[in-house]
Formats: C-alpha cells, structure tokens, sequence
C-alpha cells in the first residue's frame, strides 16, 4: 500500500513536470528564435491556410510548402540581406564620410578643454558601432547556426500546417485556462503579433523608403544604407526615422547649405513623421493597438535575446505576457465568485 495519498502523488507528479519542463526549455533556449518565428509565420499566414485548403480545396502540403516559399522570399531573405548591408557598412564607414573626422575632433578639442574628457566623441562613435554590430549576432554567426534556426523554424512550422486541426486541438486541450478564454486568448494573440509584426514592418517599410528618398533628393551619401537603418528604428515609438534628419541636416547647416539643412528637417520631423502617425492611427484602427511603452521596454528585453529580430520578439513577448496576466486575472476572478457562491449562506451548516 502506497504512503501517499491521491492529492500528495499529484503534487509530486506536478513538481516533476515542473521540473523537466525547465529543463527541457532550457535545452531548448539556443532554438527559441525559431520556435517564436513559427509560431508568429503560423499566427501571420494562418487565414492564408485557411482560405486555400478550405474554400479552394487546395492539397494541404502545397499550401503549407508555398507559404514556406512566400515568407523565405519575402521576410526571411530581404531581412538578412539587408541586416548583413547594414553590417558591412558600418564595419566599412570611414572618419572622412560627413568630414566626421574634422567633427569628431572639434568635439574631442571641446571636450578635453572644458570637461576634461579629450576622447569622449572618438569612443562614443566606437561604442555605438560595437553596440550596432551587436544587434545582428544571427547574421555575423556562422552559417551553420542561420541554417539550424531556419530548418527548426520551418519544419515546426510544416507540422503547424500540416497537422493543424491536432496542433490547436492540443493548444486548446493542454491550455491552463478554459476554453472560451483559450479562444478569447487566441484572438488577442493574433491582434497583438499583427499589431507588432505586419503594423510596425508596414511603418518601419514606409518610414524608411521616404528616409532614403529624402537623403536621395538631397544629395547625401548611402541613401539606401540609411533608409535601412531607419526602417530598423522605426520600430522604436518616439524615435523613428525621422530623427535620423536631425543630425544630417546639422551637418550640411555646418558645411554652408543652410537651406537644404532646414528643407531635409522639415522634410523629417514634419512630412514623415504626420505620414508615421497616420500610418500608426490607421494601423491600430485595423489591426490592434500597441501602447508604446509595451514597445519600449520589449526592445530592451529582446535585444539582448534575439539581436536585431529583437525589436519584433521583444515587444512581442511582452505582450504575450500580458495577455496571459489579463487571462489569470478573469480566471481567479470567476474561481472568486464561485467560492462564494458555494460558500455562500444557503451552503453553510
């Protein structure tokens, strides 16, 4: 006869399970990129799914395989293209580009001279190029860790489509929560990873095309190379492309093209930052709004994590979260109103 009762065995099974399964995600934190990816590729492409293999009655397995081929070529690929652009050029970007050697030695003079700090601008522009080349650890690894992350997230992602009808019957079977909560989780899950996933690729696109056109129009060097840069900032609220005409319009104030520095900032802060708003009123209209300090503090969590793919994980996860402290919060509130109805007068001797 066990010394163990019904409830003590189940509290020890729980630890157990408890137990291995930080375990096993500890395992598996070198391949969370790729488990987050599929989950947002599914979560994106999920009504695409839907309307070929059940309006058009198209062969499951092509549909699934076209959708792997459309988010390689359309996300996947320009991401890292771009992301290994803006790499080599930061590692190739001379002093003599802007004169930002007569510049950053203005400001090294001025420096030492009244604060005492004579290196402050050249290890400024050091570190801000060391922490730029950090926020791309996926593309400057090797190749053979892209090729794993990416074979890991898209054969997840097959058996998501393939086996979709199991994959969210066990979603909605094993979720800690009941089912129209599960389904009302499901909903706010899909809101939230467009919100941050298509909302801000839609600004972040727009933002940095009008960018690179700008400084195009004006005849700045890179124009594409900075357009770049701004579509990756404009994922950050407040900041945004915009603030990248600042500094270029200073410089050619400084070197005598007064008018083309005033033009190119009300070019910036004027023309694209209202068309970043109306992108961003429109968009939250549609899709989900995403409070910016969501944003903010996801970033500072998901660059450490995931690099560049930060700026969408992060804010990504931190709404995750949320959405599920909201859904224990609904949860313990009806397990409340339960308790006092079964301990209510009528029921007590």
């Amino acid at each position: 006869m066990s010394i163990f009762n019904y409830k003590q065995r189940n509290n020890i099974i729980l630890a157990s399970i408890v137990i291995l399964g930080c375990f096993i995600l500890f395992a598996l934190s070198g391949l969370f990129s790729s488990i987050l990816g599929a989950i947002v590729l599914f979560t994106i492409f999920r009504p695409v799914y839907k309307y070929f293999v059940e309006k058009k009655q198209w062969n499951k397995t092509a549909v699934t395989l076209l959708i792997i081929l459309v988010s390689l070529i359309v996300i996947v690929i320009p991401l890292m293209s771009l992301s290994i652009m803006v790499v080599d050029k930061i590692g190739s970007i001379n002093h003599n580009t802007f004169n930002l050697q007569e510049w950053v030695e203005k400001i090294d003079d001025y420096a030492g001279y009244n604060f005492n700090q004579p290196h402050i601008a050249e290890n400024t522009l050091q570190k801000l190029g060391a922490y730029a080349t950090e926020l791309f650890p996926s593309i400057l690894g090797s190749a053979a860790a892209i090729l794993i992350t990416l074979l890991v997230m898209y054969f997840l992602l097959y058996f998501m489509f393939t086996q979709i009808k199991e994959f969210e019957a066990g979603l909605l079977k094993y979720a800690p929560f009941r089912e129209q909560h599960a389904l009302r989780f499901a909903i706010a899950l899909r809101d939230a990873t467009y919100s941050n996933v298509l909302g801000q690729g839609i600004i972040a696109l727009v933002q940095g095309t009008l960018l690179a056109m700008g400084f195009y129009a004006f005849q700045l060097p890179d124009p594409i190379f900075w357009g770049v840069v701004g579509a990756f900032i404009s994922f950050l609220p407040v900041v945004g492309a915009p603030t990248l005409t600042i500094p270029a319009a200073i410089i050619l104030i400084a070197e005598g093209h007064s008018l083309k520095g005033i033009l190119l900032l009300a070019y910036g802060l004027i023309f694209i930052g209202n068309i970043d708003n109306v992108l961003r009123m429109i968009i939250n209209k549609r899709i989900a709004n995403t409070h910016p300090l969501i944003t903010i503090i996801g970033v500072f969590i998901g660059i450490p994590l995931f690099g560049i793919l930060g700026l969408v994980f992060g804010p990504l996860l931190l709404s995750y979260f949320l959405l599920l402290l909201e859904i224990y919060e609904t949860n313990r509130m009806a397990a409340d109103r339960l308790e006092r109805i079964h301990t209510g007068p009528d029921n007590q001797s």
